[in-house]
């Protein structure tokens, strides 16, 4: 896998915008991915990656009525390294509480929602890959459909999060789907890289649009960096344009 591939401002949506590959995906629903006597499980390497990834899932599969659990495996702590501002210890305790408002914001019954926070190593989850399996393992059912980032997707947690979540779903008889969501910022519009051939595209309606931006911009210490070390925010504009389109993408 390349070495640090999230650096710089990556691929503009614009040029997103002129994929064929991306054009010609087929589109599937909510209901074929979760059939209505399953749950979704959406594994998370960090606090924001269950809306940014899946956020119109989230919401079609609750207005379905599909009983969903998230896991948050990390708390997001290490999003600001070197940062007073914005310390570890105020992000352990910041984070998972952005998360619960922006799923407040996508519209999710709470009361039914099960979430779990893991407090597994932001940052360090490949150091921790066995043990991530276990935990998955006592929560997994042989009829759950399982969601988590791609395993080729640039994070060094984003993909060891995905192995672990892959390997424990087979352990447990599960359906697993991955989510893409770095890959946007370090492939290319037609990139060989990306398995086009298990990709699928998610069309989500104006109001679940609408509620996915509004459930991100919950993230506040997210959208911020720390101009004191020279630290950019996580989800600059040009990040965020590329994680709020009409539309998700889920490779089968």
């Amino acid at each position: 896998m390349r070495s640090n591939p999230i650096v710089g401002s990556g691929t503009s949506l614009q040029a997103w915008n002129t994929s064929v590959h991306l054009a010609d995906l087929r589109d599937i629903d909510a209901a074929e991915l979760v059939a209505d006597d399953q749950r979704a499980v959406i594994i998370a390497p960090h606090p924001d990656d269950e809306v940014l990834g899946c956020g119109g899932l989230l919401q079609q599969l609750a207005e379905l009525g599909r009983p969903i659990l998230i896991i948050s495996v990390t708390d997001g702590s290490a999003s600001h390294p070197g940062s007073q501002r914005w310390s570890a210890q105020r992000l352990s305790a910041v984070r998972p509480q952005e998360s619960a408002q922006a799923l407040h914001r996508l519209g999710l019954p709470l009361h039914s929602l099960q979430w779990l926070r893991g407090g597994f190593s932001d940052s360090g989850v490949a150091r921790e890959e066995p043990r991530l399996l276990a935990f998955l393992k006592r929560y997994l059912r042989p009829n759950d459909v399982v969601f988590s980032t791609w395993r080729e997707d640039g994070h060094s947690d984003h993909e060891a999060v995905g192995r672990a979540s892959h390997q424990a779903a087979e352990a447990c008889g599960c359906q697993f789907h991955e989510l893409p969501i770095w890959t946007w910022h370090w492939a290319s519009p037609e990139d060989s890289l990306i398995p086009w051939h298990r990709a699928r595209r998610l069309v989500l309606g104006a109001a679940q649009i609408a509620r996915k931006r509004h459930a991100a911009h919950a993230f506040a210490s997210q959208l911020q960096g720390d101009p004191d070390i020279g630290l950019a925010p996580v989800l600059a504009p040009y990040v965020l344009d590329r994680l709020l389109r009409p539309f998700e993408v889920v490779f089968l």
